[in-house]
């Protein structure tokens, strides 16, 4: 799992989003932002996830937060995934898993007994100056945005 800790700095990174548009870490600077790393569109927790920060979105911009998701399904997949679900945010194809490994978010998990190797669903809480301030290991999905917002409030 992630070595990154609260007070680092975020690993830069650069991929393709669901329009296939370029989207960089140094795009955001001066921004405050969430991160959130998922295993794949369309799954049933991935999508409670999403929804529940596309309803709160406002309340997340009244905050200063910008949203980023990231999983390694290409960006026509991404593409669905936010015409179907109409989500107001970037979604990162890493389907070569370079943010999914700067971030140490790719390892062992088990389902069933049975061990295999995936995307740990995380999400990283960015301040203006890049430095992470929050760290959620296992996100809430149906509760995810009030998560961030009560962390960022304490």
């Amino acid at each position: 799992m992630t070595t990154l800790q609260k007070g680092d700095k975020a690993p830069t990174f650069k991929g393709i989003d669901q329009n296939g548009d370029t989207v960089q870490l140094k795009d955001y600077k001066g921004k405050k932002l969430v991160i959130y790393f998922y295993p794949e569109d369309g799954t049933p927790t991935c999508t409670v996830q999403a929804c529940n920060l596309r309803d709160n979105y406002a309340l997340l911009q009244q905050h200063g937060f910008t949203i980023i998701g990231i999983s390694p399904d290409n960006a026509a997949k991404h593409k669905k995934f936010e015409a179907k679900f109409e989500l107001p945010f970037t979604l990162i194809a890493d389907t070569g898993h370079s943010i999914i490994d700067a971030y140490g978010v790719w390892g062992e998990k088990q389902l069933y007994g049975r061990n295999y190797m995936g995307l740990h669903r995380t999400t990283f809480v960015i301040n203006e100056k890049a430095i992470i301030k929050k760290i959620f290991l296992k996100p809430k999905s149906k509760q995810h945005a009030e998560e961030i917002i009560a962390a960022m409030n304490t």
